[in-house]
């Protein structure tokens, strides 16, 4: 008898830019060409709880995702969609509440039956802390959102998957298998020991709480590896259903995971190679049945360089669909039962990733321990920058086979067609003269009501699910809800990671540095040179800024890094402050052309004047910028295809003191 052919899992790109009604276009577009699922990317303003018009939103609204800033840019966005019939993704975390107050009043508006949605709000405020940044509040109040969304939607929307335990930004901020598996474990321990504690669910739900935590998983080049990672990752987290929350029903232990394959291994050098890459890592979730995917989203070989263009997003959705309709993947049964080496390998990730968990959860849990696993993110990404670039962890195009051809998808396949999507520099007046408009058309009557039973909900331990809702209805902004819950919760800076004090010794590479640095000192009369590393705006992508404060101390400069999310009037003061002799400023949102010129302003009103304390600017920065920010000051421009830490710093100690390169 032949055996039933399995269903494709959920097939997602990753969309979200420029405006509402531009992303609408794109979703339908991407709909009409055979994407099962949607997948929306927000923008940093709307992740991290400001209006498009707030000053810290400035440069960034529309770059890395959609703007939404009340019900009406919702209703745009889905226009069109009929949400009963689609499976919404949302990465969002900090606003997630929120989020999802907007989408339940959009699906109210099209008559849709609450308990028909599917879909998943991504509400995993802990990585945020960890890796990616866009948190909003203080981890405690984090985590009572995040249990009021979780306790919510088991009642009223009881097919949407809460949260979205999320590995992906754990990896891309340097985890390997074991450290992967094991916080993103510890993180969905601190979820559901959250929720039984806060009373809103009784003993006996909470099996179903369990049953509806998905998972958000990375899938690295090291495909073998990746796939017994999740076998792992299942076993691990079905016996801490058993074990720790007595769930003995089977289908609510299963671990059910969605995967968009990894992005930091793309490379803006010879890029075309990372075609390769995205298959043979989305490989990793998809060949084994026994650890498939329940959703994959693929990268574009081209998000090194800048924003995807729709055809870039449509080939790697065309990658899905070939795996899952033109090849008999889907017709076996799983290809590794039985093999030994999978086995070994799954165990030996499964004992260790363990050990891990019980350290962290020794220590008391993900909350109490943030500190501890951002030191070991930190410390893991540094072994593996210096690994590539000593050649011992093989990057083809970057540390080997550097040699090539000229690529025909550099050229842009023809005379004015950009390799990358180029936003619209009008988006962002569109989406903040919509939002001036908005304010004007609504009765501020009630949305001052609104907000105020919102602040009185906080302050006591009411749902905040049903009140959001009633604000998002009443025309509320996302920067009126996330401001008035800061009244109430305050603000919060998460842990950097970066130790304190000088590297060790230095051989090498790193030694020469080292007596570099040390020359720039003495050229100034300085005991030390001090850097201050710095991340301006709302990008909270502070991988790279991280690695750069951490070399910048192993070769002897005495670094200054106060975290993410720096006003430019911040980083100046903290520069005067501090007597820095060097700037570096990390921006990868794209926002580098309006905050750039703003820091300079700022450092030269401070009586710092670049041309005798360089700036160093890093980011994903088009090579047409460089120039302009060239002419604006800034002493030298590092991107991607910059991956050699130790030859940056020698550059950047050649730039003090000296009349420039």
């Amino acid at each position: 008898m032949t055996r039933q052919k399995d269903e494709p899992w959920i097939f997602r790109t990753y969309a979200g830019f420029g405006t509402p009604r531009r992303s609408n276009e794109r979703f339908r577009a991407n709909l009409a060409k055979g994407q099962t699922g949607l997948s929306v990317a927000f923008d940093l303003p709307t992740q991290c709880g400001y209006d498009s018009d707030d000053p810290m939103s400035r440069g960034e609204v529309g770059r890395v995702g959609v703007p939404i800033g009340h019900i009406g840019d919702m209703r745009a966005l889905f226009d069109g969609i009929p949400l009963p019939g689609m499976n919404t993704s949302m990465t969002i975390n900090a606003t997630a509440v929120w989020l999802l107050a907007l989408y339940i009043a959009v699906a109210d508006d099209q008559g849709a039956d609450r308990a028909a949605l599917t879909g998943t709000t991504q509400n995993d405020i802990l990585k945020e802390y960890l890796s990616r940044g866009t948190y909003a509040f203080p981890p405690e109040p984090s985590m009572r959102l995040c249990t009021d969304l979780i306790a919510w939607t088991l009642r009223q929307v009881p097919r949407w998957n809460p949260i979205n335990v999320c590995s992906y930004h754990l990896q891309e901020a340097g985890a390997g298998p074991v450290l992967e598996a094991a916080f993103t474990l510890a993180n969905a321990v601190s979820v559901v020991d959250h929720v039984r504690a806060s009373g809103r669910v009784g003993h006996d739900e909470l099996p179903r709480v369990t049953g509806r935590i998905s998972f958000f998983l990375n899938a690295g080049i090291r495909f073998v590896e990746e796939m017994c990672k999740v076998r792992a990752m299942s076993r691990l987290w079905g016996r801490l259903c058993r074990e720790r929350y007595d769930v003995r029903d089977p289908r609510l232990r299963r671990f059910r995971y969605g995967v968009q394959v990894n992005s930091l291994g793309l490379t803006a050098e010879q890029p075309e190679n990372n075609v390769h890459r995205i298959m043979l890592e989305m490989l990793a979730v998809t060949l084994s049945r026994d650890a498939r995917a329940r959703a994959v989203q693929l990268p574009a070989w081209n998000e090194a360089l800048g924003l995807p263009r729709a055809w870039d997003q449509q080939w790697s959705l065309r990658a899905q669909q070939i795996l899952g309709y033109e090849t008999d993947l889907l017709e076996h049964e799983d290809l590794f039962a039985g093999s030994r080496v999978v086995e070994e390998l799954t165990e030996r990730i499964e004992t260790e990733a363990w050990e891990e968990l019980v350290r962290i959860l020794d220590l008391g849990g993900s909350v109490e321990a943030l500190g501890y696993m951002k030191e070991r993110l930190v410390g893991q990404h540094a072994d593996r920058l210096r690994a590539i670039e000593a050649g011992e962890r093989v990057v083809v195009g970057v540390n080997r086979y550097t040699e090539s051809e000229r690529s025909p998808l550099m050229e842009g396949l023809g005379e004015g067609f950009a390799s990358y999507h180029e936003m619209d520099p009008e988006a962002e007046a569109e989406q903040t003269g919509g939002l001036v408009t908005w304010r004007k058309s609504r009765d501020e009557g009630a949305v001052v009501d609104a907000l105020d039973a919102l602040r009185r909900a906080a302050e006591t331990s009411d749902d905040l699910l049903p009140v959001s809702i009633d604000a998002a209805g009443a025309g509320a902004t996302t920067g009126e809800w996330a401001g008035a819950l800061r009244e109430v919760f305050g603000d919060y800076r998460a842990p950097t990671g970066v130790p304190a004090g000088a590297g060790g010794t230095a051989e090498g590479a790193l030694a020469e540095a080292r007596a570099k640095v040390e020359a720039a000192a003495a050229r100034i009369g300085a005991s030390r040179l001090r850097m201050l590393v710095a991340k301006p705006g709302l990008d909270g992508h502070s991988n790279a800024a991280e690695q750069v404060a951490v070399r910048a101390r192993d070769v002897g400069f005495e670094v200054v890094y106060q975290g993410i999310r720096l006003t430019p009037e911040q980083i100046a003061r903290a520069a005067a402050e501090e007597d820095v002799h060097v700037v570096g400023v990390s921006i990868l949102s794209g926002a580098h052309g309006l905050l750039i010129p703003d820091v300079l302003d700022r450092l030269r009103a401070e009586g710092i004047d670049p041309r005798t304390v360089p700036i160093v600017v890093g980011g994903i920065i088009p090579e047409e910028d460089v120039g302009v920010l060239r002419d604006l000051g800034v002493s030298r421009v590092y991107t991607p295809r910059d991956h050699d830490l130790t030859r940056m710093m020698k550059e950047i100690a050649d730039l003090v003191g000296t009349d420039g390169p």
